[in-house]
């Protein structure tokens, strides 16, 4: 079995507890304006790589892994477009050497069709774009129904999660949406973190090598004190969580 791979980090720190083997495949369903990483949207770019190619890289870092309480981290791109592969991988680690696995998804693929993958995975960091849908379509060009869908399921089923936002000025700072991302987060189950991540350009270079216009070239990073005010709203949407918001309406189940 082969994977599309984009690129490999042995001494990952941010991706999951501990240190961890950061695989990055090939392949994503959504066109960020922000992505850092816009050269792993082509499912086709990369190297192939086989299971045992990709656990020959692991082993030489085992110990770091295990005295760190880290293991395996798959992300993307968009990794459970080759979740067959991702499911394997997880499975032969954790047979192998017990390894903690991370799935680091946007989670816009049907989780009802990614069980097999979802059993063999201790960790989900699930990235929420944006919790307005139409906002949401705007900024990657996806509806973010599935990517709620995910989270209600994993909610429901007892995994743990990550919960990811990225933070854009002029993009994601509506105070609505905002208090609104955090009384969605405030009615799961599982979610161990939240990290909110400050929007910055440092992959624009990639969209100038492929040819491409940075599409948020005139939007500057955040600053503190909006870092700071986002984070606020948030808590506070999560703290006074309403079962009967819009958002619990919209998506109240997932069978």
């Amino acid at each position: 079995m082969n994977a599309r791979v984009h690129s490999i980090e042995t001494f990952g720190t941010v991706d999951g507890p501990g240190i961890r083997f950061v695989l990055f495949l090939q392949g994503c369903a959504l066109q960020c304006q922000y992505c850092h990483n816009r050269d792993t949207w082509d499912l086709s770019g990369g190297k192939a790589m086989t299971i045992d190619e990709v656990l020959s890289e692991i082993e030489p870092y085992l110990s770091y892994y295990r005295s760190s309480n880290g293991g395996l981290t798959v992300t993307g791109g968009e990794p459970t477009l080759q979740a067959p592969f991702v499911t394997e991988l997880f499975r032969e680690v954790k047979k192998r050497w017990n390894l903690h696995t991370t799935l680091d998804t946007n989670g816009v693929n049907d989780v009802k069709k990614l069980k097999d993958l979802y059993e063999v995975t201790d960790l989900v960091l699930l990235d929420i774009k944006h919790i307005d849908n139409k906002k949401h379509m705007d900024l990657t060009a996806v509806s973010n129904a599935r990517t709620l869908e995910t989270a209600r399921w994993l909610s429901e089923n007892d995994k743990k999660m990550w919960i990811r936002h990225v933070f854009v000025p002029t993009k994601c700072d509506d105070e609505k949406d905002l208090l609104d991302l955090g009384r969605f987060i405030g009615s799961l189950n599982g979610v161990e973190k939240f990290e909110l991540l400050p929007y910055h350009q440092m992959g624009t270079f990639k969209w100038e090598e492929l040819g491409l216009n940075y599409p948020l070239a005139g939007v500057a990073s955040p600053t503190d004190q909006e870092v700071e005010r986002a984070v606020q709203l948030i808590e506070k949407g999560r703290q006074g969580n309403e079962p009967d918001s819009e958002t619990d309406r919209m998506y109240p189940s997932v069978s």
